[in-house]
Formats: structure tokens, C-alpha cells, sequence
């Protein structure tokens, strides 16, 4: 195993802001990429409003503030922040092409021992890991949103991936607070094949008016102890990165998967969910 002190987060988006708050807070220090300073900026802001929040709820100090962001660096020059880095991180957008591209240049920039990961829900590790001449250190690790508060770390083995590299991330994940399990690469690994399986039943349910939404949801909440119901958990990931997994799943799994209509009709109205405004619910505006 290979010491981890310095995380590069690639994206500073939903999820790579919390990835970036979480790493420093366990005392990482942490190099928050995106293409933009507007964008990393953006995600400073995010990860300064979270802390902050943790303060008021008592759940942190300034101190504990202060810390946290006196160790992230912000970088839009990747082969700066790549070049001191011992573990990458990748969150970026859920497309094949785009993550083989950038764990290319990963591969090129970074030390010889660095650990590449990425943060895909349902993309295939093996596959990404044929982008690079390191495949045996290239591994999946699946956070979930807010980062910062939920404790699974789902850790996706490619075929290619080591003993060795996976048992530094699983060191890399119990010091960052979180509860690791371990999942063979395969489509929509364990999180995101059943959480979808849920998802798109429901919304074949509502389509087919067995019950409201509302209703479908409390079904899961009050019957099931879920935190949440299925359909207002898709609003919350939003209702087109469901149907870029759903379209990925049927392809490589079956009909199970296929898209409901509903979901297609909202996806193409711009109805995404929370982030809209609008998805199988309406939200105030932020």
C-alpha cells in the first residue's frame, strides 16, 4: 500500500465540492480541479456554505471551518495539480468517451504511483481503466450526495484493479468516515442497478395512475423505512442523469430498464427535478 496525502478532485460540481470537503476535513491536503475558476470558485462557495452550516447545527467549529479550507487548493491547470498528486479522483459528467479522455491524460500527468479512481455511478471501470497504461490502479469510488453527510463509499473493482490498490482506497475510505463495500465491475454496480430498479417501477406505476406520487413515495417511506420515496429520490439526482443510466442499463442488461415514457417526456420538457424546479414534484426555487 502506497501512503495517500494528497487527493486531486477532479470537478467541483455536486459531487466534487463534497468529495474535496470530506478529504480535507479528515486532513488531505486537496487540489479542487475544474476547467473554469468560475466553476471552482462555485465550488468553494458550495463547500464554505456547508461548513458554515455545520456550525450553526453545532456539528462543527470555525476551527474546524478554518481547517478544512486552509487545505484545498483550487487549480484549473491540470498538469500542475495532477503532478504532486497520490490519489485522483474523477467527478465529472456520466459520459464514457469524456472519463476515458480525461484518465488518458491522468495517466500521462500524474507520478507512477498514483491511484486513479472514479466517482461513476454505473460506467464501466474496466473499460476506463484500458485508458491508461496503469490499469491496476485505476478502481471505482462511488460517493453520494451531500457527500459530506452520507456514509456509503461503494468501491468498484475493474478487472485489472490490485489487491494493493484496493486496499489503499479502502484505507483512503475509512478515514474519510465512510462505510466501504466492495462491488465487482459490472453495469450499475450494486447501488445504482437497485436503486433504479425502484425508481423506474414507480414511474411506471404513476404512469399507469396506480397511485399519486406522493403516495407512491409514502409507500417506501412509512412501509419500507426509506428515508425518502422513489420518485423524489430521482428528483433529487436528477431526472436525466436517471435516464442517461436507464438508457446505459437496458443496453447492457435488459428490458428491466427500459425508460418509462414519463421519464423521457419530463427529460425533454426540462423538467430535471430539484435542480429545474420541476420533476415529479415542484421545488421552490433556491
Amino acid at each position: 500500500m502506497i501512503e495517500i496525502k494528497n487527493i486531486l478532485v477532479l470537478g467541483a460540481g455536486t459531487m466534487g465540492h463534497g468529495i474535496a470537503q470530506t478529504a480535507a476535513q479528515a486532513g488531505f491536503s486537496v487540489t479542487l480541479y475544474d476547467l473554469k475558476q468560475e466553476f471552482v470558485v462555485n465550488g468553494i462557495k458550495r463547500i464554505t456554505q456547508n461548513l458554515d452550516k455545520g456550525i450553526e447545527r453545532s456539528k462543527l467549529t470555525e476551527a474546524d471551518k478554518d481547517f478544512t479550507l486552509n487545505r484545498i487548493s483550487c487549480s484549473t491547470d491540470l498538469q500542475t495539480a495532477a503532478s504532486q498528486c497520490d490519489l485522483a479522483i474523477e467527478a465529472v459528467l456520466e459520459q464514457m468517451d469524456l472519463k476515458r479522455q480525461i484518465f488518458g491524460d491522468l495517466d500521462r500527468l500524474c507520478p507512477a504511483h498514483t491511484i486513479l479512481a472514479s466517482n461513476t455511478s454505473s460506467l464501466s471501470l474496466t473499460e476506463i481503466a484500458n485508458a491508461t497504461s496503469r490499469p491496476a490502479q485505476v478502481i471505482g469510488m462511488h460517493f453520494f450526495n451531500p457527500v459530506h453527510i452520507m456514509k456509503l463509499l461503494e468501491v468498484i473493482v475493474a478487472k485489472q484493479t490490485s489487491d494493493d490498490t484496493l486496499q489503499t482506497v479502502l484505507s483512503v475510505g475509512q478515514r474519510l468516515g465512510k462505510d466501504c463495500i466492495v462491488v465487482k465491475d459490472s453495469p450499475g454496480f450494486a447501488t445504482s442497478r437497485l436503486g433504479l430498479a425502484l425508481g423506474l417501477e414507480a414511474m411506471r406505476m404513476l404512469e399507469s395512475g396506480v397511485a399519486t406520487a406522493e403516495d407512491i413515495d409514502k409507500a417506501m417511506a412509512l412501509g419500507y423505512n426509506h428515508p425518502m420515496g422513489p420518485l423524489k429520490l430521482t428528483d433529487l439526482v436528477g431526472l436525466d442523469v436517471r435516464l442517461d443510466i436507464a438508457e446505459y442499463l437496458f443496453k447492457e442488461i435488459g428490458e428491466q430498464f427500459r425508460p418509462p415514457e414519463i421519464l423521457r417526456q419530463k427529460v425533454a420538457a426540462g423538467k430535471l427535478g430539484q435542480k429545474s424546479g420541476e420533476g415529479f414534484y415542484k421545488w421552490p426555487a433556491k
